[in-house]
């Protein structure tokens, strides 16, 4: 049974930082592109970034680019997204999943519907 459990939300204040992980299970995390998504209240869920299953290339949405990196240990089976400089613009639930359609993110966006597999999110809460 594949699963993905994001952990690392919490309340921080504008300019703060946060690490959000990822643990996957159930899967060979080595074969899949993994992409972090957020859903604020009312929204649709959106691509935040994505890094690719072998060359570790990665996408990053306009909205995060230079504030957010994420990074993967496939030894580990997790993955990992690192926010610094946080905006209340940024505040959602977060969630993970993995593209079961490609290996590889494509540079200028994240379709949803080619990932699989949601976690159940963990919230990240930005005051201002």
């Amino acid at each position: 049974q594949v699963r993905f459990v994001e952990s690392g939300g919490d309340l921080v204040q504008t300019g703060g930082s946060l690490r959000l992980s990822c643990a996957a299970s159930g899967l060979t995390l080595d074969d899949y592109a993994i992409g972090w998504f957020r859903q604020a209240p009312g929204k649709e869920r959106e691509g935040v970034s994505g890094i690719s299953a072998s060359d570790l290339s990665t996408y990053y949405a306009d909205s995060v680019k230079g504030r957010f990196t994420i990074s993967r240990d496939n030894v580990k089976k997790t993955v990992y997204l690192q926010m610094n400089s946080l905006k209340p613009e940024d505040t959602g639930v977060y969630y993970c999943a993995a593209n079961t359609m490609r290996r590889r993110v494509p540079a200028g966006t994240m379709w949803l519907h080619e990932y699989d597999y949601w976690g159940q999110g963990t919230q990240v809460t930005v005051s201002s």
